[in-house]
């Protein structure tokens, strides 16, 4: 439905006074009376169908009283919070035109309401601006914002400069602790939680990719929430460059959660007509972590492009040769692949140009001839003669300065004020804003895919972007890089359906739902040690599903940390995800292999569960004892690891609980070879171990079963099969 013009109240005629959003248990509750920016009443638990009066009464309850030394109207939190509105909090739209129009006053001139959002159009005549907001909840009960702002000044008027563009979203006064994650190379998503105290807990990534260190989710809950209790509210900014999430506590009492891009200065210059879109900044609301995320799971899930095929077991050559590109070897390896049960080899760093090493080579995208003087013809061909599907390594957004591309085009480098940004990893960033270095790196992948037939691209991305430069005059370049990656992206996709693409980025540098818009996994991290491995996927899980994370099997010794670990640990870890190998198995002994087939084995056997249950994860008390699993959507079958990451101070195993099951339901655990065998310093078996044990779901969520003692780093796996 189409609204326009005005009622008495201000409020658009035929536009209903309040807009009430209902989808997957949760409500989102709008206040569109007045002429003003919509305000969200209510973001959390389903409140059931409410009448009109009921919606109007709700309104009221809500609102505050005026307290003394304050404004004598009552300062509503828009979805764009405005100064003009009383609002002293962080702003929505901060931007100015030489210095003017700093402060926005949107009237809302048009509404257009459908079942799962709105779409509000303001304008602010003075400044020469107009807005407009889209709001949608996805039928998981997701509730996503972004808004785009239009310059509408006449000709001869000065640029109107976007500094940021917030969409924010209010949190009930329940919400007294706060959840976000940090991390850096190797080790991504380490959680940090502590009190939500008053003041602004800005998470603002200038690294111009989503970052090592990025918080994934910015977590807002009740006092002690974990994965299965608690109110949650969480908020995600769905984009891979330069990014801000943020969660504000004010004196009056208000609590928010906002995120947008950062906007470098200058990077957005607003003339007459142009526009400027945010991201879109999700928000999801949970009674515990896992409904939180199993909100943003579904909604991926529901997409018409997320992968629907069995995710291929990957072999990835990097740990197992690195740049020692050798055909021989490289046949082996495939053929060994094989033999385990792979169905996918791709090609690391190493075939390109003049790349023996990290410091050249990076743009210059032809095989080299003198690895491969016939191409990669001949191992593609071995390859595929195996029964495997063929990808390939590339790093497109990069150049090494010893290549002949940057010595032939040393403008198409991001740099500022004529002076080269320190170099990372030996390279620079390539200016993909450049027209004339997009059309080449689009040609030459284009022509590689075409070549060689490929299916699958693992898209690296191994630097920040530091005095990015763009052009010239040498602006401000991150926020052009970004939307030209993007465009890269779809383009090729565009010439050749079907083809999938890994998104890696120093491993787990850029997770984001701006880039899973047109990438197939991501590859959560370089490390693949199994121990940092498990804290790694378990908190990235609070964002994707495991079908979108490439967990792979490592050697016996971690290339990364050193350690070692049995293959039982390393291959139970890599199970719930995107289950690939990363070990040279040409190395292996025939024990080695028989018993990674049988692992491979198992995951083809589980991955339609893995890949389209629901995620669980357990309250336990006890910190070295992690319970974690996924649960069939039909609760008919579920799998769980008992994950001992290091020793308990308990000397025996304790009772654990296993979440998601149908309560009514009676289900058969079982150990689950080959995770049915643990290894720790007891003199017999459980007693239920041998036979397993037959209990109702309740029971097993409520009571649980008595957990093996392990030694640490070491799991077990246990099936639940509903019985009849």
């Amino acid at each position: 439905m189409r609204d326009s013009g005005t009622a008495g109240d201000g409020t658009p005629s035929n536009a209903p006074s309040y807009v009430h959003l209902r989808a997957g248990g949760v409500s989102l509750v709008l206040d569109r009376t007045g002429d003003g920016l919509p305000r969200v009443l209510h973001w959390g638990a389903d409140l059931g169908p409410l009448s009109d009066d009921a919606l109007t009464a709700l309104a009221v309850a809500a609102r505050p009283q005026v307290v003394s030394s304050s404004l004598d109207v009552r300062v509503p939190l828009s979805s764009v919070p405005e100064q003009s509105a009383g609002w002293l909090g962080t702003p929505g739209l901060t931007g100015h035109r030489d210095g003017a129009h700093f402060s926005t006053a949107f009237t809302v001139a048009d509404v257009a309401t459908r079942a799962d959002g709105l779409t509000v159009d303001a304008v602010d005549p003075q400044a020469g601006l107009a807005l407009r907001l889209e709001v949608e909840m996805s039928a998981s009960g997701l509730v996503r914002q972004r808004a785009t702002v239009t310059d509408t000044s006449g000709d001869g008027a000065a640029p109107y400069t976007v500094d940021g563009l917030l969409l924010a979203l209010p949190l009930p006064a329940r919400a007294t602790e706060l959840l976000d994650l940090a991390g850096r190379h190797l080790r991504e998503r380490s959680p940090q939680r502590h009190d939500f105290t008053l003041g602004t807990h800005l998470r603002e990534n200038r690294r111009g990719r989503t970052g090592l260190d990025a918080t994934l989710v910015h977590v807002a809950g009740e006092d002690g929430f974990g994965f299965r209790h608690g109110e949650v509210w969480g908020l995600h900014t769905a984009f891979s460059g330069n990014h801000r999430s943020l969660a504000e506590r004010t004196a009056a009492g208000v609590r928010m959660l906002g995120g947008g891009e950062t906007l470098l200065p200058g990077e957005v210059r607003l003339g007459p007509g142009a526009s400027y879109t945010t991201p879109w900044v999700y928000g999801s609301y949970g009674r515990g972590l896992d409904e939180m995320a199993g909100r943003f799971h579904r909604h991926l899930r529901a997409r018409p492009h997320h992968p629907r095929t069995a995710r291929p077991v990957t072999l990835n050559t990097w740990e197992a040769v690195y740049f020692r590109h050798d055909f021989d070897k490289l046949c082996a390896l495939a053929d060994a692949a094989a033999e385990v049960g792979a169905e996918r080899f791709v090609l690391d760093d190493g075939w390109f140009l003049g790349r023996r090493d990290d410091r050249a080579g990076l743009g210059d995208w032809y095989v080299d001839p003198e690895v491969w003087p016939k191409g990669l013809h001949p191992l593609v061909d071995h390859v595929r003669g195996l029964g495997l599907e063929f990808g390939l390594w590339v790093e497109p957004e990069m150049v090494n300065p010893d290549s002949d591309l940057a010595r032939a085009h040393p403008d198409w480098v991001l740099a500022a004020g004529g002076r080269t940004p320190p170099e990372a990893r030996h390279q620079q960033v390539l200016d993909l804003g450049h027209p004339d270095a997009y059309a080449y790196i689009l040609q030459r992948l284009d022509a590689l895919i075409a070549e060689y037939r490929l299916t699958y691209l693992k898209w690296d991305h191994n630097r920040d972007l530091v005095d990015a430069g763009h052009g010239p005059d040498a602006r401000a370049g991150v926020h052009a890089q970004t939307l030209a990656v993007y465009r890269l992206l779809d383009a090729l996709r565009t010439r050749h359906p079907g083809l999938e693409i890994e998104s890696c980025s120093s491993g787990g540098g850029r997770v984001d739902l701006g880039v899973l818009e047109r990438t197939d996994r991501v590859w959560t991290s370089d490390c693949i040690d199994a121990l940092e491995r498990q804290g790694i996927q378990r908190w990235t899980g609070l964002l994707l599903p495991p079908e979108l994370l490439g967990a792979h099997v490592g050697g016996p010794r971690a290339h990364t940390t050193g350690r070692r670990h049995t293959l039982a640990f390393r291959a139970g870890t890599a199970l719930f995800g995107h289950f690939g190998i990363e070990w040279d198995l040409t190395k292996a002994s025939d024990e080695e292999r028989t018993a990674l087939a049988r692992w491979v084995a198992l995951h083809k056997e589980l991955r339609d569960l893995l890949h389209t249950g629901d995620v669980v994860r357990g309250d336990h008390p006890d910190p070295a004892l992690w319970v974690h699993g996924v649960v069939a959507a039909d609760r008919s079958r579920a799998v769980y690891a008992l994950v001992q990451t290091e020793t308990s101070v308990q000397s025996a195993g304790e009772r654990v609980t296993l979440p998601g099951l149908d309560p009514d339901a009676v289900y058969r655990l079982a150990p689950l070879p080959p995770g049915d065998r643990p290894e720790g310093p007891t003199r017999d078996a459980l007693p239920w171990w041998r036979d397993g044990v037959e209990l109702p779901g309740r029971a097993l969520a409520a009571a649980g079963v008595h957990a093996p003692t392990l030694y640490p780093e070491r799991l077990v796996l246990l099936e639940a099969r509903r019985v009849g």
